[in-house]
């Protein structure tokens, strides 16, 4: 699968307490209308961790600053298990479009969202792609809900 540098949102960034992406994108002044949905990837690049039954839920935001602030959420995973954050597992999809988009919220981004933590050590990268690149990885479009 191709992707575009200017759509990874982090790569490998360290996560033990509730972060945004250390990217946003910009979508522009008027982003592009709903369209086809897109797919947030997230890969485990190191073993998430914790004292205690740490929990993270991956949430794709949506803001009017480039930092992310005050942001909104468009889609997001289940919480998932430290167990099941493992480096090297089948990566995370999670499908999301525009059409929940708040006026004015030109910037995307992702949020790690920490529970029952903190985390003592975990990384991950998530780059935004099309379902059809995505598709190889889940099989069918609309099965991306797979954690």
């Amino acid at each position: 699968m191709m992707t575009d540098a200017l759509n990874q949102l982090s790569t490998a960034q360290a996560v033990t307490t509730t972060a945004l992406s250390t990217n946003s994108i910009d979508l522009g002044p008027q982003p592009a209308n709903a369209g086809d949905p897109l797919v947030a990837l997230i890969t485990v690049d190191a073993t998430a961790t914790a004292a205690g039954a740490a929990t993270v839920t991956f949430q794709v935001v949506s803001s009017a600053s480039a930092n992310l602030s005050t942001p909104t959420v468009l889609a997001q995973t289940d919480a998932i298990g430290k167990a099941e954050l493992a480096a090297g597992r089948r990566p995370i999809g999670l499908e999301f479009n525009f059409r929940n988009l708040t006026a004015g919220h030109r910037y995307l981004g992702l949020q790690y969202l920490v529970g029952t933590g903190p985390l003592t050590a975990g990384a991950f990268s998530c780059v935004l792609t099309d379902t059809t690149n995505a598709s190889g990885l889940y099989g069918a479009a609309g099965s991306f809900k797979v954690y």
